[in-house]
Order: C-alpha cells, then structure tokens, then sequence
C-alpha cells in the first residue's frame, strides 16, 4: 500500500499540491495541532476528523467551528457557514484516485464549496483506503461505499442505508448525493495541503 500512497503523492505533487505523507492519524493530528495556532478553523462534516480528536485538539489553541459539535442555541446552517468563512477549513474526501484526483460527494454542499473557494488555505485529510485506481473508481467509491454508510450513519431510510450495498440514485427526500465535486488539479486564489495518511480513516 505504501507504493500507492507514494504514486498518488507524486501526482498530487505534480498537480500543485503541498504533500505531507504520515504513518498514522496521531502523527497527522500532531502535526495539524503543532502548525494551526490562533486561527479561525472550519471542518468538514466528517468522520475521519471525528477518528482523529482534531476538534479537542485544535480548540486548545483555536476557535474551532464544526456543526458537528454544536453548542446549545447554535443553528447548524449558520455554523456551516461560518465554517466556510474561516481562514482555514479542513475536511477529508470520499475518494481520491491515483492520478491525483479528488472527489467529494455533499448533500447541502457546504463542504464542496468551502473547499473549493473563500479559505486562505485547505487540508485535504486522506486515508489510504480513499485511493482508488482511476477517476472512475474514486467517484464509484465516493457514491457507493462512502455515501451509503453515511446514510446509515446519519439513520437516513434511504435505499442505501436501507439495504447498504450501494447508490440507488434515489429520489429519496433524504438523499445526501446531490453535489458532486471533482478537483482535476489544485485550483488558484488559496494553499492547498493534502495529508496523505498510511491508515485507514473513515469511510
């Protein structure tokens, strides 16, 4: 897996992107802590930032805004925006292929958008298990194994939740495919760092 995770940084490199490649989430976790001191940070909705503590350990030198940790009275939209406007946002992917190109899938497309435009700078927080061989793969991935076990993690009645094999392409009220991104090459107007990570993070 290791030649892999090498390959996918080599590409991402030659797209523009800053690499920085560790053993496992602590290692990840601590360099973000040890980098991000005094800022405003955003994060994605997403369960491998959850894996990794980053929200307890970032808060102790930061504000810290996630609407998945919401203090009472807070309204979940507003913070997602307000996420969005911070000078740093950091969010994970559902599927990044081998050349280098990254795919997310979002329901409100909070998370698409503050990644694509309006931060100072991005990390992108990728597990090895996100590689996938092609772009195909990585959006085959992103719909039919991250966005299903979303949906049951969120207790949606989706058909994939439902069932947990794969997209449906439903016309489910509750449907959480409905924005899908894709970064060919790292876009212009902010900093990009991608974290590549030698473990599996979420899904």
């Amino acid at each position: 897996m290791m030649n892999t995770l090498l390959k996918t940084q080599k590409n991402l490199e030659r797209l523009g992107y800053t690499i920085k490649v560790f053993d496992d989430k602590a290692q990840a976790t601590d360099y973000l802590a040890s980098k991000l001191k005094g800022k405003r940070i955003g994060l994605g909705g997403s369960v491998s930032i959850g894996e990794m503590g980053l929200y307890e350990r970032l808060q102790e030198s930061n504000t810290v805004l996630w609407h998945l940790r919401l203090s009472a009275g807070d309204d979940v939209m507003q913070v997602r925006k307000a996420a969005s406007q911070a000078e740093v946002y950091i969010t994970s992917v559902n599927g990044v292929s081998k050349a280098g190109e990254i795919v997310n899938i979002d329901n409100t497309g909070n998370r698409v958008a503050a990644a694509t435009f309006g931060c100072e700078k991005v990390y992108f927080i990728i597990g090895k298990n996100k590689i996938a061989p092609t772009l195909a793969a990585a959006i085959d991935r992103a719909r039919n194994v991250a966005a299903p076990l979303n949906a049951q993690r969120l207790g949606l009645k989706t058909p994939c939740a439902l069932r947990g094999d794969q997209c449906y392409d439903c016309d489910s009220p509750q449907r959480i495919c409905r924005n899908l991104s894709v970064f060919w090459r790292k876009p212009t107007g902010c900093e990009y760092e991608v974290l590549l990570v030698n473990e599996t993070l979420g899904y």
